[in-house]
């Protein structure tokens, strides 16, 4: 019994390294993008992409994923996963441009998508005692939260010493690891479940998310035009097309059905408003620590650490508080953390506001800590057992949806305030900073500017936060048995 006790513990620790590899690759560039910059000079819409593409290819591909590894096997589909996520990390370090730095980006979200399902699954079969299942899930949720806070920092750390490619390099001798140990220590898992993959479904939505975002980063750097407004309103139609065509499958990819329960409704929004926010916010920062008040991105990085340290606290201590306080009183507290939070990034300004970041941080990082630890169980919770797949499939991709949302809107929406009130020399802070012989006058207006659409971003943030509080307060039932699932009739 020890043996296989000692055997569980050791696999969930391989299990771990892919889970905090494809979190923290999420949030690993938010430091490294000025140096990307200076080596590649990506476009604005470019810089974007190179931040992003990797969530939505988690996110759209997550579900699908899911089906395909319950069919062939997990264990198979998490040890492909694994190598793809390496080869596209390898690509990605070496890309001498930025297009190349995106395909290989777009691959490591692709194999990322591969390895959340696939590597829970696993878990849940090294751990058939539900008392230690839980527990081995809440360090799985604790390692994956922890990789989403300490990206920017090991970015940080890493871009001192190395060159910008290091920050995808690291990923290799953690996956060398994997591949290794995972055969030997990891068992197969398959589920039976009915119907196929619907191909259609997975291209529809993939191909909606990307033309729509790619259409609203257009217009942000560069105006309307032709080619802006008709590639947004492709997308549209395409994620039209696709909730249409979920309603009528047998086995949809995602059950929009279970969008009727507005504790489910909370919950899901909980998992992707957050993350969007958390994004939006460190990428958004992390430029103006660096160019606007010129700091060393090692010294950026240490900044990051309480945040990053407040946030796992809370991931781990969470179920212990919501036990004593309730679901209800946690999201609502969540949300309102992180808009005060976020609130604090307005007093950040051209000459200063490193500190109101520090504190930003750390009192968004107790609501963020929150979100991530009850989104999933709250999902899960709201709806009848027999669907209880369905929700938490929607309630994972909610979160890693929310991640690339909040780069792509909350990053286009700065970019277009520096657009419309920057000195006109380059569509972003980094390439007017580059430029020769700019006048320092140029100079200040570029950076207030830049500042300027981190305010317009963070309180737009804010306040969907307040609003989503209030919400909270007005739909969630005050009794923690009716947040529970009525048994039909």
């Amino acid at each position: 019994m020890t043996r296989q006790h000692n055997r569980a513990w050791f696999g969930l620790l391989v299990i771990l390294c892919p889970v905090f590899l494809v979190s923290m690759d999420g949030s690993i560039l938010f430091l490294a993008m000025p140096r990307i910059s200076q080596a590649l000079t990506p476009t604005a819409d470019q810089a974007l992409w190179i931040l992003d593409v990797y969530g939505f290819a988690v996110g759209s591909l997550l579900i699908a994923f899911g089906n395909i590894g319950d069919r062939y096997g997990r264990l198979k589909l998490l040890v492909i996963g694994a190598a793809v996520f390496g080869l596209g990390s390898a690509g990605a370090a070496f890309a001498p441009n930025p297009e190349l730095l995106i395909a290989f980006r777009a691959l490591m979200g692709l194999a990322g998508a591969t390895l959340l399902p696939s590597a829970l699954a696993v878990l849940s079969e090294l751990f058939p005692d539900p008392r230690r299942r839980a527990r081995a899930i809440g360090v799985f949720a604790a390692a994956f939260a922890a990789g989403f806070a300490i990206g920017p920092v090991v970015g940080g750390v890493l871009l001192e010493r190395f060159p910008w490619g290091s920050v995808f390099l690291v990923n290799l001798p953690v996956i060398a690891v994997f591949l290794a140990l995972a055969p030997v220590l990891l068992r197969e898992v398959r589920a039976t479940r009915p119907g196929r993959v619907d191909a259609l479904s997975v291209v529809l939505s993939a191909a909606g998310l990307l033309l729509a975002i790619h259409g609203i980063k257009h217009a942000a750097a560069d105006g309307l035009s032709v080619v802006a407004v008709s590639t947004g309103i492709a997308g549209a139609g395409l994620l039209w097309w696709f909730v249409r065509r979920q309603r009528g499958l047998d086995h949809p990819l995602i059950e929009f059905s279970l969008f009727r329960d507005r504790v489910f409704t909370i919950a899901v929004v909980t998992g992707l408003l957050p993350l969007a926010a958390w994004s939006a916010a460190a990428y958004l920062s992390g430029i103006h620590l660096q160019s606007v008040l010129g700091l060393p991105v090692l010294h950026a990085a240490l900044l990051a650490l309480p945040g990053a340290a407040v946030l796992t606290t809370l991931c781990v201590v969470t179920p212990a508080l919501v036990d004593r306080v309730g679901k209800r009183a946690a999201l609502v507290a969540c949300h309102f953390s992180i808009a005060l939070g976020l609130a604090l990034l307005l007093m950040t300004g051209v000459t200063g506001g490193a500190g109101w970041y520090v504190a930003s941080t750390v009192v968004a990082g107790v609501g963020y800590g929150i979100s991530f630890s009850v989104v999933a169980d709250t999902a899960v919770g709201a709806v009848p057992a027999e669907r209880a797949g369905a929700a938490g499939a929607i309630a994972e991709t909610s979160n890693e949806i929310g991640n690339a949302l909040g780069i792509a809107l909350m990053g286009s929406l700065a970019a277009l305030v520096f657009r419309l009130a920057g000195p006109g020399l380059a569509p972003t802070l980094g390439e007017t900073l580059q430029r020769p012989g700019i006048a320092p006058t140029d100079i200040v207006d570029a950076k207030e500017a830049f500042v300027a659409g981190l305010h317009t971003a963070v309180a737009v943030l804010s306040l969907l936060h307040v609003g989503l509080g209030v919400l909270a307060l007005r739909w969630l039932p005050q009794s923690e048995k009716a947040l529970a699932p009525q048994a039909p009739a």
